[in-house]
């Protein structure tokens, strides 16, 4: 760490530039603005209306030693005081001021550099060159679906990034030219990269802390970045025992796919059972009934059929969200307990989701903590034998809410990770704890220390680039930067209206995708009857094979979690283990792990895919085919994606068993 106090006052660590501070280019700058928010079935935007800037262009240092730089910077009545100092993840700047503003950062960029993170951003990997918002929301909104399906007569525009929110914000970004920023803030924010020369990031509330850190590869980064923020993903070992199945209607029509499948010869470890609870019939399509307890008219005597299924080596995964659908019995009970949020005016503060009302769980009450844990949890649940289950939302804290403890607009990005750390904690306090898992969409800031694995949300049952199958790759590999470092995503998809429906191809597509994911599920979409499904007619042959080969994977797999906790992402960009964005060919191919590049087939009716193989020597995986670095175009018929092992690799043996039973 090294001040420089010539001309200008300059920040160094190592040989990056953090910050340059001038009197006419101030390093902070205090805002006064008020934020207006609107929501509306969970999706929020927030509008900036300034009311006055004021540049913190003078400092004065207090301290200046090696390893501790303290130093004032103030304008007008405004001061803040940053402190510096080397910990183990980089360097560590802390922030601290009485001023009731926002805080706006200027930090040194590189007009050549490219950014990644940001969490959940589906759109593209990139961020130079965009603003990130730093605020929670739903993901999915009705307008595009509209355009793609009643509106056909006006042709469909993909969405841009600036057009498309997310579940998942974090503010960590990661640079090509090998540095890492993590903003430790809450409440709402814009990170904005749009100049060449500087990274602005403005934000609601002071940021305790701004890690800035470097290393000699992205592995490096992300393993420091750990070491800011504990990862603590993991799968019961039997979650790599092959396929789960997305199965509704009732426990018997589950058993009865789970064993046709099994009698074709697939490997199948689980039934996910959304509708465990009951089904609600809307507009929007079939839609889960939320009160979080067995409906005993489709899923009567479930422990004992749990048990059953379990004997044959199936586990059995359910779903619920913090959420209680208007007038259930739970709504009612919770209800006269005070446990549910409220609006100003002391009632039940309703959200809406599609079509039908709710009430919120107050996650800052802890008798409802309470009853969530050990009723909801793990009696309703765990005592049943459920071995894992889909955390769901958390995204819609409204903050005009009034909550037991705390405000509602510090607390609306943290909401998530209040949500992951309560699912995580009922479920490590319960006997079975090594047998059980849950998988979340939302997420800020820490929620990697607290959920055991990601899934991508809510995508549209297409191909298109802004909300089909292909966009959860820029997902994932932006959450991977960011710290989220294990993801998965629904086989299939979920969104379907109208004529926006999957065929069979588009569903074997997306399962060869997610052979190479770390958890292998699918789902029957919100309108199952329009969607096909894992045992059409010619989905299903390509499951077997496809769930087999998962399954084979196992090993390789859970080498590829392990590191996962160490904070190199277990899917990512084609340059990443190069830590060159100059390689970069392909946003929509991937490493899954060191030794296997994948490149999905993601066009309707292709039956070959341009491949670009990074540095290293390849092999075909179905087809033992040798291959040296660059550009290819490799034949990929439905069920034998373009899939190739590095032909080092110390499971070489593995993978050529793979090639013997299943390649052509």
């Amino acid at each position: 760490m090294i001040l420089q106090t010539t001309d200008h006052l300059a920040l160094i660590y190592g040989d990056k530039t953090v910050f340059r501070h001038t009197e006419k280019a101030p390093f902070v700058t205090a805002v006064q603005m008020n934020l207006h928010y609107h929501s509306s079935h969970g999706i929020f935007s927030v509008k900036e209306k300034m009311i006055r800037r004021i540049p913190l262009s003078k400092y004065s240092i207090n301290k200046a030693a090696k390893n501790l730089l303290e130093i004032i910077f103030s304008g007008g009545k405004i001061e803040l005081t940053m402190t510096a100092q080397e910990g183990a993840a980089g360097l560590e700047l802390k922030f601290f001021s009485e001023s009731d503003c926002a805080f706006e950062f200027a930090f040194a960029a590189d007009g050549e550099e490219a950014i990644f993170g940001g969490g959940e951003q589906f759109r593209q990997l990139n961020l130079k060159g965009e603003k990130v918002i730093n605020f929670v929301s739903e993901h999915i909104k009705i307008w595009p679906i509209a355009q793609k399906t009643v509106l056909k007569f006006w042709p469909y525009r993909e969405k841009k990034h600036c057009e498309i929110s997310t579940y998942a914000p974090m503010s960590t970004f990661v640079s090509s030219k090998r540095y890492a920023l993590r903003i430790d803030t809450d409440g709402y924010g814009i990170q904005d990269f749009t100049r060449a020369d500087k990274t602005i990031l403005r934000y609601q509330y002071c940021p305790s802390k701004i890690l800035f850190t470097t290393g000699s590869s992205f592995k490096e980064i992300g393993q420091k970045l750990a070491l800011d923020q504990k990862i603590n993903h993991y799968l019961p070992d039997w979650a790599y025992d092959g396929m789960i199945l997305g199965v509704q209607g009732g426990i018997n029509r589950a058993i009865e796919k789970a064993e046709k499948m099994l009698n074709l010869g697939a490997s199948i470890c689980g039934v996910w059972c959304q509708d465990w609870s009951g089904r609600k019939i809307t507009s929007a399509g079939k839609q889960v009934y939320w009160n979080w307890t067995v409906d005993e008219v489709n899923y009567g005597s479930l422990k004992e059929k749990i048990a059953y299924l379990k004997s044959r080596g199936v586990h059995f995964l359910a779903y619920i969200n913090p959420y209680l659908v208007k007038d259930g019995p739970m709504y009612n009970h919770c209800k006269d307990k005070g446990y549910l949020i409220k609006d100003r005016k002391g009632a039940i503060y309703h959200i809406k989701s599609s079509t039908f009302d709710a009430g919120m769980m107050d996650l800052t009450n802890p008798e409802m903590v309470h009853y969530l844990k050990e009723t909801i949890i793990k009696r309703n649940m765990l005592d049943l034998g459920i071995d894992g289950y889909m955390a769901d939302f958390g995204e819609y804290l409204p903050v005009d809410s009034v909550l037991y403890k705390g405000d509602a607009k510090i607390l609306h990005n943290q909401w998530p990770v209040l949500w992951a750390k309560i699912n995580r904690e009922a479920i490590s306090e319960h006997e079975r704890a090594e047998e059980i898992f849950f998988f979340t969409r939302s997420g800020y800031n820490g929620v990697q220390q607290y959920t055991t694995i990601m899934w991508n949300g809510d995508q549209h049952t297409d191909y298109s680039k802004d909300y089909g199958m292909p966009c959860v790759l820029p997902a994932s590999f932006n959450l991977g930067f960011s710290g989220l470092t294990a993801v998965h995503s629904d086989i299939g998809g979920f969104i379907s209206f109208a004529s926006l429906a999957r065929d069979e191809e588009l569903f074997v597509r997306w399962a060869e995708m997610n052979t190479f994911s770390p958890l292998m599920r699918s789902h029957e979409s919100i309108r199952p009857e329009n969607n096909a499904q894992f045992d059409g007619a010619v989905a299903a042959q390509h499951m077997v094979r496809l769930s087999n080969i998962h399954k084979m994977l196992k090993p390789y797999i859970k080498r590829c979690m392990a590191e996962a906790n160490e904070g190199i992402p277990v899917i990512r960009p084609d340059f990443y283990n190069a830590s060159d964005y100059s390689a970069h060919r392909d946003l929509y191919s991937y490493l899954f792990g060191d030794d296997i590049f994948v490149a999905p087939v993601i066009e309707k009716g292709a039956t070959s895919r341009r491949v670009y193989l990074p540095e290293g020597d390849w092999i075909g995986l179905f087809t033992g085919k040798k291959y040296k670095p660059g550009q290819h175009v490799v034949e990929a018929p439905l069920g034998k994606p373009a899939v190739f092992y590095r032909a080092t690799s110390r499971d070489k043996d593995l993978f050529e068993s793979i090639t013997a039973e299943y390649g052509s």
